[in-house]
């Protein structure tokens, strides 16, 4: 088959690859139909998430159920399903706690408690590294399933892949920043990063009652993207000081809620990357640190964007004086999905409209390249094998 093979930072290419086979009873083998480029996988192109040999990347996908191993129950040849991108293996201390990517199961070489740089990680992704697995991604013709009664979904024939695709990674993502924030009702809502995954923080944010929706971004195409398809305001930080907006939109506050969807690969000067050099430290976390500026005393920050290291000068001293509320991590995808599949088939929500490209897989190379480097107002790339 083929498929979009990591070989090196910086090397994404179009491989003919084996074929995946059924390697556990409980598998399925997938004929994607529909799959996407993903922040977090220019994470490891550029090297911030390390993997030392070839790997089929991708964790956002969907198909149709091609093979079924022998204990599979729920599935049959010729459902069509989206797959959520932590793999859980549905019974173990973790999964029965409502925390499926923390699955104690699923990440067999690399698991641990501590949640280490280099080790002892969380449970395992698709495509996303031998450190979270070591699984082929779904970035290919056809994928490998495993714990296939667990997370795939099935979606609604009348649907077209494009409105359910997004339901595997940046829609239950976006909507774990807002529902982590436990909103009443009435809340101004921050947030940082206009991508995909803040693009969706947006929807839930309205969804979830917010009175008022601040999109930040330093790139004026994902504003407009913002304000066109979210009716969202808008702050660039080459524009205005933040910070200083944020705090007069809400009588000298700040914001009730602000969520960093941008994680350590944020925009950086000279000097942040001497720093980020001086102390081994991978990107930066200004955007985080905007964000405790940003929010009022006794408010909440929650992030979906990825932080691979530690900080030095972490400031903690503000979020103590400040009661910050702080929330983070994977999304809980199996928590939110039969109900986020309920919001799109009713026509609550649309996703698709964050779409700016759609094209082959073969031309994964090229889809990589315009996302990472923001040519082509590129906002969100959908790939069709």
């Amino acid at each position: 088959m083929k498929a979009a093979v990591f070989h090196k930072p910086g090397d994404i290419s179009y491989d003919t690859v084996d074929d995946p086979r059924i390697e556990d009873a409980g598998d399925v083998i997938l004929k994607v139909t529909s799959t996407a480029i993903c922040g977090s996988d220019l994470h490891i192109l550029d090297g911030g998430i390390p993997q030392l040999k070839d790997m089929i990347v991708g964790h956002e996908f969907m198909g149709i159920v091609e093979e079924v191993g022998a204990n599979v129950k729920n599935l049959k040849k010729g459902d069509r399903v989206v797959v959520p991108f932590p793999i859980a293996c549905g019974h173990c201390f973790f999964c029965q706690h409502g925390a499926s990517p923390h699955c104690e199961n699923s990440n067999y070489e690399h698991y641990g408690p501590d949640g280490g740089l280099l080790d002892e990680k969380g449970g395992a992704l698709f495509g996303y590294t031998d450190l979270y697995g070591g699984y082929s991604g779904g970035q290919a013709e056809y994928v490998r399933v495993p714990y296939a009664d667990i997370s795939p979904r099935k979606v609604p024939d009348n649907m077209t892949d494009n409105q359910v695709l997004f339901l595997t990674d940046i829609f239950p993502t976006g909507w774990s920043s807002i529902d982590w924030a436990q909103m009443k009702g009435g809340e101004v809502v921050a947030i940082f990063g206009s991508g995909p995954v803040g693009l969706m923080a947006q929807k839930a944010a309205w969804i979830h009652g917010a009175s008022r929706v601040i999109a930040i971004d330093p790139e004026n195409y994902r504003l407009k993207r913002a304000k066109d398809v979210n009716k969202v305001e808008t702050l660039n930080p080459h524009d205005v000081d933040v910070v200083e907006v944020i705090r007069e939109m809400t009588q000298g506050r700040g914001a009730d809620v602000c969520v960093d969807a941008v994680g350590f690969e944020a925009e950086r000067s000279f000097l942040d990357k001497v720093k980020a050099t001086v102390n081994f430290e991978k990107g930066s976390m200004k955007v985080l640190e905007t964000c405790f500026q940003a929010v009022r005393r006794g408010g909440t920050v929650t992030v979906v964007g990825v932080y691979g290291t530690p900080f030095d000068n972490f400031p903690l001293g503000r979020m103590f004086d400040k009661g910050i509320t702080i929330k983070q991590g994977q999304a809980p995808v199996l928590n939110y999905i039969d109900h986020l599949i309920e919001l799109v088939t009713t026509e609550k929500v649309v996703l698709d409209d964050i779409i700016s490209h759609t094209l082959p897989l073969s031309e994964v190379a090229h889809g990589y390249d315009i996302f990472k480097n923001k040519e082509d107002d590129c906002v969100k790339v959908v790939l069709k094998p």
